[in-house]
């Protein structure tokens, strides 16, 4: 079960300095992608962008961006912000903390970046202050953010229509949201329905999308 538009309430049960969303005072759009970088979906994806001058986030794998640098390479050759997503996707309900710490440590080595996003979106609060508490990464000015999001595009649900799914995204994204996308073959055939038509909808309606 998964709700495409966050509730205020679960915001208040996690910890206030996890970011869900940004400024409502302003006309932005944050798109982030989890789970690559992979062959033929992460570039048709940073092709997709280009075509509508968006940048993102992508909330990357370690293990993928092993098995894929060329791929890792070209998202930052594009200018698109790179987090991190643990090395081996790890859900950190079900994880011990020293793993889970060790496994986000792994893959901070490989991205070097002050982005983080939990698999599922499920930490627990002690993970939360292993992580925000380690050092911030080598010609990084900040101490490691946790992002969340406000919509969930449910691209990954194969119950989900991709009409469906766009419809979804597009009632419930505002100025500010972060709205999370995958960029893996789960989330493929919905995603490369959802993700044009949204941007297109968005430009008309005067957004701009921003990296976090």
């Amino acid at each position: 079960m998964y709700l495409i538009k966050t509730p205020l309430l679960l915001k208040k049960i996690y910890p206030k300095n996890l970011l869900w969303n940004k400024s409502r005072a302003d006309k932005n759009i944050f798109l982030t992608f989890d789970d690559g970088p992979i062959p033929i979906v992460t570039p048709w994806v940073l092709k997709t962008l280009k075509n509508f001058d968006a940048k993102a986030t992508f909330f990357c794998i370690g293990e993928n961006i092993i098995k894929h640098p060329e791929v890792f390479e070209q998202l930052k050759a594009d200018g698109h912000q790179v987090g991190n997503h643990t090395f081996n996707h790890l859900k950190g309900w079900k994880t011990d903390d020293k793993i889970y710490f060790e496994n986000y440590l792994k893959c901070q080595q490989i991205t070097q970046t002050n982005l983080f996003r939990p698999p599922y979106g499920r930490i627990k609060r002690s993970q939360i202050k292993l992580i925000q508490a380690s050092n911030k990464p080598e010609n990084i000015n900040q101490k490691p953010t946790i992002i969340m999001w406000d919509v969930l595009s449910g691209d990954f649900d194969i119950n989900l229509s991709p009409e469906k799914c766009l419809k979804n995204i597009l009632r419930h994204t505002e100025n500010g949201s972060i709205v999370v996308f995958h960029d893996s073959i789960k989330a493929w055939e919905t995603l490369k329905y959802v993700l044009p038509k949204a941007l297109e909808n968005w430009t008309k309606r005067g957004y701009q999308f921003k990296m976090l």
